[in-house]
């Protein structure tokens, strides 16, 4: 691809290493921002510069925020005995669009796989068992598996129910209405809706 302008090769050339956006959709993109005010542009600019420097971790739930405690973790109306542990921050959003949760989360950061060199301590899996067991006010009775039907989804879920075993009422998981194999993200909110509603308890 050809530029006359070494301003314009730039920023298609740094939009373009977004997931799923190619050279030709980021000159696009980057035309169609040419075509708008300056207001526009300065608007865009800055919002990702503060979604990069200005989101923070839940100091909770380690789900994404804007303030030290994610609005989940703070809503009063939320069922603080049922906890559900997912992956990462797009299955929060994911369980959320389903509208079928009104429980709170605990956000691993990852699952364990051993042929990427993660293992447990890599995970928020000592955080997850500090929650457990420190909830005495509101003990959690009820612990939720959302985590991927695939191999590491799977090796990571065995790996909790045995930690949680004698510290929490049950453990349940999503029923298979999930494909196994299939990213929990990528479901539609019916089928993972489903899911945590027909929710088993864990083997």
């Amino acid at each position: 691809m050809q530029f006359t302008s070494r301003l314009i090769e730039n920023a298609v050339n740094e939009i373009s290493r977004l997931p799923g956006i190619g050279k030709k959709s980021a000159l696009r993109a980057v035309l169609h921002i040419l075509k708008q005010d300056e207001k526009m542009a300065l608007q865009l600019a800055e919002s990702i510069r503060a979604v990069r420097l200005e989101i923070k971790l839940c100091q909770t739930c380690f789900n994404i925020s804007d303030l030290e405690h994610c609005s989940i973790c703070t809503n009063e109306r939320r069922d603080r005995t049922i906890l559900c542990v997912v992956e990462d921050m797009r299955d929060v959003m994911a369980l959320e669009n389903t509208a079928q949760y009104r429980g709170i989360y605990h956000v691993l950061g990852g699952v364990i796989s051993p042929i990427n060199g993660i293992g447990p301590s890599d995970l928020r899996i000592e955080q997850l068992i500090n929650r457990v067991e420190q909830a005495k006010d509101q003990p959690i009775v009820e612990v939720i598996l959302a985590l991927s039907p695939t191999m590491e989804g799977d090796t990571t879920g065995l790996y909790l129910q045995r930690m949680l075993t004698g510290k929490v009422g049950k453990v349940t998981q999503l029923s298979r209405g999930v494909a196994v194999g299939s990213e929990l993200e990528y479901a539609d909110e019916i089928t993972l809706g489903r899911s945590l509603l027909l929710r088993t308890k864990a083997d």
